[in-house]
């Protein structure tokens, strides 16, 4: 086994990382926002468009991925744009891997967010605005500071989330090797080619990564309570 990791390909690996690193910062940056806003607003058809952020939960990924192939695809009205003033496509690149793993990612940042939102002490954003303070800075001081603990449990999840991705991945940026190929990805090619040391020391590297990260969500969480 040894053996089999010193000979790896560690490009997957490195590749997961970016692609997870990346898509966990775009899942925390519209999952906070919206876990805020449900949280603290009463919006007309809230309710609607919560259900509509928490569908990557329960769809299947490959309906993600063409859900993501019919809206920024070649075809579609953003890719034509993208591609005929900009040169440039999601589609069959490590971009379209981040979009794809943020979108699966989204719902765990925004469900722990809303929660962590919606258990801070609303007397003490009250005391501090007493204090002269404007409301972003009560949310920068207070709010953020108070629930930070959920919202990085749930931050942690969302990247481990993002790690595993591989349908919504596959269907929009492929498995290029070198390229797309993330760990998901060349765990299955590894299988279907019958490399199944490889594809072995893949799923141990791959396991040991989420224990650790669901260790840190969980650490953080208990915490909290």
């Amino acid at each position: 086994m040894w053996q089999t990791l010193q000979a790896l390909d560690w490009a997957p690996f490195w590749l997961s990382l970016k692609v997870a690193g990346v898509a966990t910062a775009l899942a925390w940056c519209f999952g906070v926002g919206l876990g805020w806003v449900f949280a603290r607003t009463r919006l007309p058809g809230r309710g609607l468009l919560e259900a509509i952020c928490m569908l990557p939960l329960v769809l299947p990924p490959t309906v993600i991925g063409y859900a993501i192939l019919l809206a920024a695809g070649r075809r579609s009205a953003l890719g034509a744009w993208l591609h005929a003033h900009l040169d440039y496509s999601i589609i069959f690149s490590w971009h379209g891997a981040v979009v794809a793993s943020a979108v699966v990612a989204l719902p765990l940042v925004l469900k722990s967010a809303s929660a962590a939102f919606a258990q801070v002490d609303r007397q003490l954003e009250a005391a501090a605005r007493t204090l002269r303070q404007s409301p972003w800075s009560v949310f920068l001081r207070v709010t953020l500071p108070l629930a930070a603990p959920g919202i990085v449990a749930g931050t942690l999840l969302a990247f481990a989330r993002a790690m595993g991705e591989f349908g919504a991945s596959l269907m929009v940026a492929g498995s290029i090797p070198g390229k797309t190929q993330t760990l998901s990805m060349a765990i299955y090619d590894s299988v279907q080619a019958g490399e199944d040391d490889i594809a072995l020391a893949l799923v141990l590297l791959t396991s040991v990564l989420s224990v650790t990260v669901l260790g840190l969500s969980n650490w953080l969480l208990a915490r909290k309570t």
